[in-house]
């Protein structure tokens, strides 16, 4: 979620929210509202920060009764629906987390997450009280509201993307498991994507807990096969011998190697940040039974500070058997970007077939000539 998202909130949309909260509450401020969100350093605020800055000024507005302001937000959250309203679940997560207001605001969550999300308002609850709140997130894994199903599973995430993170469960994912235990044949793609990425969390701090858990849920469902494959993504990406043969990766042997005449070449192979070159990769796959074949070129980048760091592509991941030849070119572009920035120096390229190094060539990036 980045700068482009968080322009939604113009000053017409809060002015218009204004005026909808000032239909179910005669006595909202809609001019300091609107001013108060609006105050330096509004401009500068990522998204995330105006969110909050929304839903605490919001709280500064409503009735002072926490009960009370809840039902002002109950009177119009059919008229606010989508991302722009995630301040709904933050308000919850300002205001709601005193002992006595638990039960109205694990409500209040529930009943906004089926217009937006609360999957980042629920977790300062579960950092809180982490018995508590997962107990919770057990009763919403079997509502008949798949957006509700969707936070049991989102919500407790290890590692979610631009929230905080929950090293407690990074520790111990087990209260995680139970959840997702109920969840992992779920008829709804929306919720089926959620347990696949927790999982992947979990692998990234517990691998063996995942593999052992998709030893026992493999095979009984091929919607939980969908959630396994997708869930061991990473553990597949780093060639885990595990995740490799469960999946049905084929695996090399000195007896029987898994690929031949390998070989990779980069044209051109001197080039300046931001331009892009072409790499052509080909080899000679035989196997005997149907197995899967995954091809990934990695570049080993130079960092900052002149050390290499690889990076993983993905060209094909596949089944095939018997004798089978294959190619292909994949154009590469070295132009900086805000989540990578180039750096001059000799760049090793290697092709990869499940995880094993099958051919090298080397690239030099220079600086841009002026």
């Amino acid at each position: 979620m980045g700068d482009t998202l968080k322009e939604i909130y113009t000053s017409t949309f809060l002015q218009d929210f204004g005026y909808k909260v000032h239909a179910a509450y005669g006595d909202f401020p809609c001019e300091h509202f609107l001013a108060a969100v609006q105050m330096h350093p509004w401009d500068t605020l990522p998204l995330r920060a105006r969110m909050n800055r929304i839903a605490t000024i919001l709280g500064e507005c409503l009735p002072r009764d926490y009960e009370d302001a809840l039902a002002v937000l109950y009177a119009i959250d059919e008229d606010c629906c989508g991302f722009p309203y995630l301040f709904f679940p933050d308000f919850v997560a300002v205001y709601g987390l005193r002992e006595e207001y638990w039960e109205l605001s694990m409500e209040a969550l529930a009943r906004f997450t089926q217009r937006s999300s609360s999957e980042f308002a629920i977790r300062p609850f579960i950092l809180q009280n982490p018995e508590r709140t997962m107990g919770y997130m057990r009763q919403w894994s079997v509502h008949p509201n798949e957006h509700v199903r969707r936070l049991s599973s989102e919500g407790c995430r290890p590692r979610l993307p631009w929230s905080m993170d929950l090293p407690l469960y990074k520790i111990d994912p087990s209260p995680v498991l139970e959840v997702l235990e109920k969840l992992k044949s779920d008829p709804s793609l929306y919720v089926r994507k959620s347990v696949a990425n927790n999982l992947n969390d979990i692998a990234k701090d517990n691998p063996e807990l995942v593999l052992k858990t998709a030893e026992r849920w493999i095979g009984t469902n091929p919607d939980t096969d969908w959630i396994l494959r997708h869930g061991c993504r990473t553990l597949i990406r780093k060639a885990n011998p595990e995740a490799l043969a469960l999946f049905g990766y084929a695996k090399a042997s000195t007896e029987n190697p898994l690929f031949h005449h390998a070989g990779l070449t980069v044209h051109p192979d001197q080039l300046c940040i931001g331009d892009r070159c072409d790499l052509h990769y080909s080899l000679d796959v035989e196997l005997e039974t149907k197995s899967n074949i995954r091809l990934e070129y990695g570049i080993d980048f130079i960092k900052s500070n002149g050390k290499p760091s690889r990076k993983l592509f993905l060209l094909s991941d596949k089944a095939v058997t018997g004798h089978v030849h294959l190619s292909g070119t994949r154009h590469h572009n070295f132009m900086n970007l805000t989540t990578r920035r180039h750096y001059p120096g000799i760049h090793r390229i290697v092709l990869l077939v499940n995880g094993h190094e099958a051919a090298q060539t080397t690239l030099l990036l220079q600086e841009v000539k002026s």
